[in-house]
């Protein structure tokens, strides 16, 4: 398999006839029924003041509709009663029945606690659309993306309340058409998430969550490997990855 040079990343949008029925198509074909069973029982016997299931797809909400925090979903959802009732929220307690951020952080901890979980959903999705997509895997292409913390403390020298994230720095360079080369370097305290993408279909294929300053370099074959022990097929089909120069060995 060929490592050639990275041209861009995918953005891929959902036919649709409306925004929330492109949120249903999420919801029709998602498959968290299991995820849903686990989180459901593990709440037994305490309040159920809002739903485990109405808040789960509230999250995928704030996912399809790009929303970069809770207070921004939940100001959406205040103001938007159709898009509660999708969701499962009772229609009858008005913008009451959205769950206030704490509701969202104590519910986030628990999802966290479920990654095998999450991980069966991916994968099982995966299995749909190699079905449907024989070809799934023939283009493939590699990259990180800097995932902001939003715990107070930016620098490693700062105590923060989000213990795992650690501060990273990339560093973009190329060269303009006056032929001056420019350079660029972000900074970020938090993670990274390094996917595997079919650049065809647009679709990720593998992803990882590090913390900011793991090096891309160190994920290239690990995260290979990992899709090749979960669907080799998608492996032996491969022809091609594309890869920017964060990838190349020291």
């Amino acid at each position: 398999m060929a490592i050639i040079p990275q041209k861009n990343l995918f953005s891929w949008k959902v036919e649709a006839s409306s925004d929330l029925e492109r949120l249903s198509l999420v919801f029709e074909v998602i498959g968290d029924e299991r995820l849903m069973q686990v989180l459901e029982k593990k709440r037994k016997g305490k309040r159920d003041d809002y739903p485990i299931r109405a808040v789960w797809n509230s999250i995928l909400a704030g996912i399809v509709y790009q929303h970069n925090s809770i207070e921004s979903l939940r100001r959406e959802f205040l103001r938007n009663g159709e898009l509660r009732e999708l969701c499962g929220f009772n229609p009858n307690s008005g913008d009451k029945a959205v769950p206030p951020k704490w509701v969202y952080t104590r519910f986030l901890k628990g999802l966290i606690k479920e990654q095998v979980e999450i991980d069966r959903i991916f994968d099982n999705l995966l299995n749909e659309l190699k079905v449907l997509l024989p070809d799934l895997g023939k283009h493939l292409a590699i990259d990180s993306k800097a995932i902001k913390s939003y715990a107070v403390g930016k620098k490693e020298s700062e105590d923060s309340s989000d213990k795992e994230a650690d501060c990273g720095v990339k560093t973009y360079r190329g060269k303009r058409e006056d032929g001056s080369l420019w350079e660029k370097v972000k900074s970020w305290f938090g993670y990274k998430v390094h996917l595997i993408v079919d650049t065809k279909y647009e679709l990720p294929l593998g992803y990882e969550v590090t913390k900011a300053s793991v090096s891309d370099t160190t994920r290239l074959l690990p995260m290979i490997e990992g899709l090749n022990n979960k669907h080799p097929e998608i492996i032996e089909v491969a022809k091609d990855m594309a890869a920017d120069k964060g990838y190349a060995p020291d």
